[in-house]
Formats: structure tokens, sequence, C-alpha cells
């Protein structure tokens, strides 16, 4: 046996991370106020930027009022456990609800789910305790609505606690939001009027839905510092998404000072100083692709989701972050980053614009987590025999939805409905 040594070349392909565009990278991902608080620290420390003093700022707003070191999300949680005080808990019920809080993000959404939790608890608690501890309890926290899991269920929640509005109105909402034919709001408005309710109180009904706010953990007194990236607005009809320049600093290069400066550096080379004139110019560049790229992905979104801001507030698309990519011609990890801490302001209020993608819990078809269970509840409803779950992946999987058993099993507990052996 012996070893032979020789040289071989190889062509491959690489891509290197240069530091500008892990700087651009970075930008990206920043919130507002934290983009707003690098700008400030740039110009303060780069002699060939400046901001314009024009810019419409309103004589209460300082942003030097703003701790930015305060996150949203801990402000809420503190609020919510503090809550738990005023309920005469069990120290089981908790340790629970705590659990649960921590899973809440800054909009009042409940991020992980029910099995999720379980697994987080170490399985010291069983699914069916904290199912009853979030609907019993966190349920009835204020701000109303945090906790959901999707944004019918935010709706349901500020509907049972709002005190102000009558049984009846609450019965006839109630039979809307658990309405099959969420898709069709005229469908829905058949089934409601035969049911006796009048033309009046369905859109009575309606309205009060619409009123409900689908991120009521952004409106807690101490995250009123929260600010849009995005804001949508009507011009006949038709949805335009524009970036807010609201309180937005302007900034642009001092074009006399680096024309000064690079007269003195034909005969003085300093590195020091290109670069400040080339950091300058980066940031300007780098700040103005980023307001334009979040646009883009805010156009997209809206487009998508025009049901859901229009005619009919419960319905919202399957929607996912490669789908954007592909639209906008960017890789599925920019636009995660794009959608961190970024907010749009809509006509429901103020949104997180990640709440407003949904996935598809098929990989063949466009298909939510409503409309699959909504798939499941009529196939069982028609069987003559009950069917078990790998009976209904595969009937479903015949109509090209390609879904595993177990994801079946999850949906109809989900669901409420009992195995085929106890059906």
């Amino acid at each position: 046996m012996s070893i032979l040594l020789s040289k071989n070349l190889k062509q491959k392909q690489g891509v290197n991370l240069t530091p500008s565009l892990k700087k651009s990278i970075d930008l990206l991902q920043l919130s507002r106020f934290e983009l707003i608080k690098k700008i400030d620290k740039e110009i303060s420390k780069n002699p060939f930027l400046e901001k314009k003093e024009d810019i419409n700022i309103s004589e209460d707003f300082n942003l030097s009022d703003f701790n930015f070191e305060i996150e949203s999300k801990a402000s809420l949680r503190e609020s919510l456990i503090n809550q738990l005080n005023d309920f005469h808990l069990s120290k089981k019920e908790i340790r629970i609800s705590k659990i649960i809080i921590g899973c809440i993000d800054e909009s009042g959404e409940l991020k992980e789910n029910i099995e999720q939790i379980e697994e987080i608890s170490n399985f010291i608690f069983n699914a069916n305790e904290i199912e009853n501890n979030l609907k019993n309890i966190i349920h009835k926290l204020t701000p109303y609505g945090v906790g959901y899991r999707n944004h019918k269920e935010c709706v349901k929640i500020q509907i049972d606690n709002n005190k102000n509005i009558k049984e009846n109105q609450r019965k006839l909402i109630n039979d809307i939001l658990s309405n099959e034919k969420l898709d069709d709001i005229n469908e829905i408005n058949k089934t409601i009027l035969k049911k006796g309710y009048s033309e009046k109180d369905f859109k009575a009904a309606i309205e009060q839905i619409k009123n409900c706010d689908l991120s009521p953990g952004l409106n807690y007194k101490k995250t009123d510092y929260i600010e849009a990236d995005l804001k949508i607005s009507y011009i006949d009809k038709n949805i335009k998404v524009n970036f807010n320049e609201h309180n937005f600093p302007i900034i642009k290069l001092d074009h006399e000072l680096i024309d000064s400066v690079k007269n003195e550096l034909k005969t003085n080379k300093n590195k020091q100083i290109l670069q400040k004139i080339n950091d300058a110019k980066w940031l300007l560049t780098s700040v103005k692709k980023r307001n334009d790229t979040v646009q883009k992905v805010g156009e997209y979104i809206c487009l998508k989701q025009i049901s859901f801001f229009q005619d009919n507030p419960l319905k919202i698309k399957p929607l996912s972050n490669k789908e954007i990519a592909n639209e906008i011609g960017v890789h599925p990890s920019t636009v995660s980053r794009i959608l961190r801490y970024k907010y749009i302001d809509t006509p429901k209020g103020i949104l997180p614009l990640k709440s407003l993608l949904v996935s598809s819990v098929s990989k063949t078809r466009d298909i939510s987590a409503t409309q699959l269970m909504k798939l499941i509840k009529d196939i069982v409803s028609s069987e003559k025999k009950p069917k078990s779950d790998k009976s209904i992946a595969i009937e479903l999987n015949k109509r090209g939805f390609s879904l595993a058993r177990r994801t079946i099993s999850k949906y109809r507990k989900k669901n409420n409905i009992p195995s085929s052996r106890y059906r």
C-alpha cells in the first residue's frame, strides 16, 4: 500500500459575508425606534452626515423621553403576571398561568400551541389543565383578547368580556364567529337572517367585530411608544400602503464639507476620513433600501389579505415567508428579518406585520389551520361509519393536500372531536 501525493484544482461556489453586507442585514432587522436611535448615533459620530430640520416632528415628541432598552413584551408580561394576584389561584394554577404568559408575544398572541406548552412544562401539566387555565384565567386578563391563538378567538374573547354588549347581540356575534362559511360574508348573512335576525342586527354585529383590536397587547399603556413603519390608506376604495414618514429623521450628506475635505485629501491622504465619507454614503443608501423593502413586503401582504381588511374581518389567507420572498425577489431569511419588530397601522389598529402571515398546514396546497379544521368537521359530520384519522388523511390526500395522520389527529383534537373509537 502506498500514499500518493498530487495536486488537484477544483472550482466551487461560495458566499462570503462582507462587513458591508453584514451591516446591511443588521440594519434590516432593526425596529423603527432602534433604527432612529442608530441614525442619531451615526450623525453624532460622523461629521459628513446631517439631519434635515424641516421634518414633521410634533412639539411634544422627544426621542429622549423613550427608554429603548425596555421591551414591550416584558412590560405586558409584567402586567399580566401582576393581575394573577386578583384571582384566588392555587400554586399549580399560578405556575401554569406564568408558563402561558411567557408564551405570549408583545401583540398579545399566544405563539405556542397547547401541545408545545405542555412540552415546555416538561409534561408536569397536561393539555386539558393548560387549556382550562387559558380559557378561564388568561382570557379574563386585561387588555381583553390577550392569549388568543387566531383572530377569531381574539374577537370572541373581547366580545365575551365586553359588558356593554347586550346578551342577544353577543349571541348573534358568536353565531357569526362559529359559522363554518367564514370565507363568504354574504352566506353568513343569509344564514343569520334565516334565524330571525334583521339586516340591521347583522350589520351592527359586524361593526362590533370590526371594532375589536386584533393586537390587544400593543394597547398596554407602557407600550404607547410603538409607532408603525407602514400605514394603510384608502384611495377610491383601493388599499394603498405607505411608509410612515411621521417623526422619521431625514438625513443627508454635508456636500460642502465633503468637497472641501476631498480637495485636502488630494495632497494629504487620510484613510479614516475617507472611511467616514463612505460610511455616511452607505447609511443613506441602506436606510432608503431598508424602508423601500419593508414597504414592498407590506404592500404584498396587504394585497394578499385584502379581504381581511375590507369586506370580511374574519378571513385571512395562508401566506409564508417563501411566497413573499419569491414575489419581491429576496431570500426568505431576508423576509424573516424584515418582519421582525415591524408594525403596520391598519383600520383594525396597529398590527405586527408577522401577525398577517398564516402558515399553510399543507405543503402542496394553501390551507390554513381554520380551513383544515372545517374540512375535518365536514367529513366527520357526513360520515356513515366513524372514520379513523388515517382514513380522513387518505380522503383529503386524494384531493391533493398531502397531510400526515398526526396532522389530522392534531386538528381533530383542536376541533374537540373525539376519536373514531368514541364517536
